[in-house]
């Protein structure tokens, strides 16, 4: 452990959990503020050469910024794009508030090191839609989500994020946001203004598109 300077640490790359200055940040800020960082953040020496790349303590790194504190306390560990990407999904997904594009992201940030760890997969440990079986189950595993519930989340990636916010917000549900994500990007962005003009979008609708999408093409509405 070491203190290690606050504008030395850089974000973690397309880190998929946002910090959010809520109830309790507010709370977080005021235990920096009176006790310092506690548990120290984990970092590692970064890519480029300069600072350090944030692993896990974003939140407290965000404290210790509003706070004024110059430096804070920090492992300091050596480890490759994949296995930082595991740290970093790691130490996140267990939180209690998170949004489904963070644990959409998040999931298949890991899913994808998980592949590039284990090798290149035979076509027998393949799903249907390209996902391989050995990954999801083990992080099905790890996460304690099934299988069939991370690919579901994996496929909220594929959403334009008007859309994908709809998701967060509650008013599209997990199952007709995965049923859109394999509409076309274009007809994804009509859905969107259908939907923010009209305040809702049936299911039926939904299976209109995948079954026709080209009837959008070719009308002028």
């Amino acid at each position: 452990i070491m203190e290690v300077p606050v504008e030395d640490i850089q974000e973690f790359k397309n880190h998929p959990f946002r910090v959010r200055n809520d109830e309790q940040m507010s709370e977080l800020v005021k235990s920096v503020s009176e006790n310092g960082i506690l548990v120290p953040v984990l970092v590692r020496p970064h890519p480029n050469g300069h600072g350090y790349e944030m692993i896990s303590g974003h939140r407290r790194l965000h404290a210790a910024r509003i706070v004024g504190l110059k430096k804070i306390p920090a492992i300091v560990k050596e480890m490759s794009d994949d296995e930082a990407i595991i740290k970093m999904v790691d130490a996140n997904i267990q939180r209690e508030e998170i949004l489904p594009s963070e644990k959409a992201f998040a999931y298949k940030m890991k899913l994808d090191a998980l592949k590039r760890t284990a090798g290149r997969p035979t076509k027998e440990n393949a799903c249907h839609n390209g996902t391989h079986l050995r990954s999801d189950q083990e992080l099905a595993l790890q996460v304690g989500d099934s299988a069939r519930s991370i690919q579901r989340y994996v496929r909220l990636t594929e959403l334009v994020p008007e859309l994908l916010d709809y998701v967060d917000n509650k008013k599209i549900g997990l199952v007709m946001a995965v049923d859109l994500s394999y509409l076309d990007e274009q007809v994804q962005k009509w859905v969107y203004e259908y939907f923010k003009e009209n305040g809702f979008l049936k299911p039926v609708q939904v299976e209109a598109l995948k079954n026709y999408p080209c009837l959008l093409y070719t009308s002028d509405a």
